[in-house]
């Protein structure tokens, strides 16, 4: 679905982006490699906290295995905020999880960038970009847009 003017972003591109970022995190949560593959653009790649670059080969093979809902309990997504330039946009958000490993729980933050390009009729991640979030910058509650509890969504109510 193409947006009606790419200078003025309507409400209709910022939902469709909206859904795919939600699309994003569930493939995530669900290790789900073909739909997100689809929405990758062929020149993606992606930055690390620790400043790694992996390029789009080796994020799809991580993807294939990276949530275990036994070790990663709880995961949500916050603070979310969508910019939109042209036919660029930057979908940017904030994950708390819940990690457990050797009977202990860990609890942190990672602030997201994904950087998608509309070209040939769709969006297209072309960069995702991870930021660990110090405690004292950490979004609140009332910003939490989905929670996953052992890898199942949570239905939320108003």
């Amino acid at each position: 679905m193409q947006p009606a003017n790419r200078n003025h972003p309507s409400d209709e591109t910022t939902n469709e982006l909206r859904a795919l970022n939600a699309r994003f995190i569930h493939n995530f949560v669900t290790n789900d490699v073909p739909s997100h593959d689809a929405i990758l653009h062929p020149d993606f790649i992606n930055i690390w906290p620790t400043g790694q670059r992996w390029d789009r080969a080796t994020y799809l093979t991580y993807w294939a295995t990276a949530f275990d809902p036994k070790v990663i309990v709880y995961w949500d997504v916050r603070d979310e905020l969508i910019t939109i330039i042209g036919n660029v946009a930057l979908v940017r958000a904030t994950n708390k999880h819940t990690r457990r490993r050797d009977g202990k729980e860990m609890t942190g933050m990672t602030m997201y960038t994904d950087t998608y390009l509309f070209e040939n009729g769709a969006w297209k991640c072309i960069q995702a970009q991870l930021t660990p979030v110090a405690p004292e910058h950490e979004p609140a509650d009332d910003t939490i847009v989905s929670i996953y509890i052992e890898g199942k969504r949570q239905e939320r109510h108003s």
